[in-house]
């Protein structure tokens, strides 16, 4: 609503006749404005992360807490409406989904969650799956501030079966080998021609979806090093002293950003059928 209102407010100044570097700046100042909205619920969940004490608050133990504040933000979003009800539900399909596969990467020792609370389950903490759930809630809020339009998407089956397909790779990779760079390989096939078209202020702008994929899996993997340094979760190697996430965890994490933005496409075309089918 707000971000709205401040658009309009420039619009009646006309700016759409500035151009050059005057121009770029004032776009890239209202970039980086809807961005830092749409990262709200992460960047509030994430700044909890790092202030709540490792030995916790109140009594309370630090991974419970993690899980009381995500669920508060959650609430205030949607109270708010920051959220909407069909995105609340879709950030809780990304929470699912991410629960999941930390309970099995857990179990076979990938990481680990060294600290106590009674909010684990076979060994990993509820909170965990907000972490998940915050790229999925990035994701769905840039749909809307962005008023984002994807062309050249490629068949929903192909992509579905292509997002199964890494998903399911998380998984079997410890047992029958790693096949993400087929899949990757796939993926540059079948979105080199997909572009998304955003709206930073006035003007429309596009970029190659592969692109928006890679920035978005860098950022994450920038952020999960300040996770582990903080020790919300530890690689193997970093159980002794802390070293920075391998490298290779940018691409995993690329893929999901893959699995995510496909999940919010497919539920969002979902919706679409429901109501023509309604109104027909």
């Amino acid at each position: 609503m707000i971000l709205n209102r401040v658009d309009q407010i420039l619009l009646d100044f006309s700016f759409r006749e500035i151009s050059g570097f005057k121009r770029f700046l004032i776009e890239f100042w209202f970039f980086g404005i809807k961005q830092a909205r749409a990262c709200l619920f992460a960047g509030l969940f994430f700044i909890a992360l790092f202030l709540v004490p490792r030995d916790g608050f109140l009594g309370i133990y630090r991974y419970d807490l993690l899980l009381i504040i995500a669920l508060l933000i959650q609430i205030f979003m949607f109270v708010f409406r920051l959220e909407s009800k069909d995105e609340v539900k879709a950030i809780c399909v990304f929470h699912l989904l991410g629960f999941i596969l930390e309970v099995f990467k857990v179990s076979i020792g990938s990481w680990s969650y060294t600290d106590f609370a009674y909010t684990k389950i076979l060994g990993v903490p509820l909170f965990s799956g907000f972490m998940y759930a915050a790229v999925g809630s990035y994701i769905v809020q840039c749909y809307r501030l962005f008023d984002l339009k994807v062309y050249h998407y490629p068949p929903q089956i192909l992509a579905v079966f292509t997002s199964a397909l890494i998903y399911i790779n998380f998984f079997t990779h410890h047992y029958v080998g790693d096949f993400r760079y087929y899949i990757m390989a796939f993926i540059l096939g079948l979105y080199a021609r997909t572009f998304v078209c955003f709206t930073p202020l006035d003007i429309v702008r596009k970029m190659p979806l592969i692109l928006a994929f890679i920035l978005i899996g860098f950022f994450i993997w920038f952020a999960e090093n300040i996770c582990t340094f903080f020790e919300i979760y530890s690689y193997p190697n970093q159980l002794g002293a802390w070293d920075k996430v391998s490298f290779g965890k940018w691409n995993s994490w690329s893929l999901l950003v893959v699995l995510t933005f496909t999940i919010t496409v497919f539920l969002k075309d979902i919706k679409k059928r429901v109501f023509v089918a309604v109104v027909s």
